[in-house]
């Protein structure tokens, strides 16, 4: 029995030799998978609350109006033109925002502000930030048939935005936002990466 058992070794080995180790597949240890990252529901909703003053200030809520008419001055009275949104969100007939909004600021205090791209969000994505709570602001922003179509990935990325970073730069005589561009884009990357969690409503 132990002559068989050694026959059959050596048997074993020479086919071994004989045809090389190239045919056997050697099974490497499966690798732990990386450790999925948890979101912080309490850091994304303490950072939203903070974004949330931003998109609440004028330069920001005063081109995104609850009506078709924006906003206009620190006060975001209505716009004293009365130009309308229109379409697209650049104005109607003859009346464009481009008329008076140039592709920079038109220099001197309240003169007409200015970017190559000056609009409201169009017609059939309002993009409304007026009138709206956090909690509010944060669903709809996230919601895809509300905020433009923008995966996370491109909403992360909106922060950047040259319309955006105009609220930073709007020229003579406006008021900046409550937070730098950098601690905004901070904030909104906090919100966002930590799963963008809504604040709950404020009881009354």
């Amino acid at each position: 029995m132990k002559r068989i058992l050694i026959a059959s070794l050596i048997l074993s080995l020479g086919v071994l030799l004989a045809y090389g180790f190239s045919d056997i597949t050697v099974h490497q240890p499966v690798s732990a998978s990386k450790p999925v990252q948890k979101k912080d529901s309490l850091a994304s909703v303490k950072a939203f609350e903070k974004v949330y003053t931003v998109l609440m200030s004028p330069r920001c809520l005063n081109c995104h109006p609850s009506g078709d008419v924006p906003l206009q001055g620190d006060d975001s009275h209505i716009h004293e033109m009365l130009p309308q949104r229109g379409k697209d969100g650049k104005g109607v007939f003859a009346m464009k925002c481009s008329n008076c909004h140039q592709p920079s600021n038109t220099p001197g205090l309240h003169a007409p502000p200015g970017n190559s791209n000056w609009h409201l969000p169009p017609a059939d994505m309002k993009m409304v930030f007026q009138g709206k709570t956090a909690h509010q602001l944060a669903k709809q922003l996230v919601d895809r048939k509300q905020n433009g179509n923008k995966s996370m990935k491109k909403l992360r990325e909106h922060a950047d935005d040259a319309l955006v970073l105009w609220g930073w730069a709007p020229g003579e005589g406006r008021t900046l936002p409550p937070l730098s561009h950098a601690e905004f884009k901070q904030q909104w990357q906090i919100w966002i990466d930590n799963g963008a969690y809504a604040p709950l409503e404020k009881t009354k």
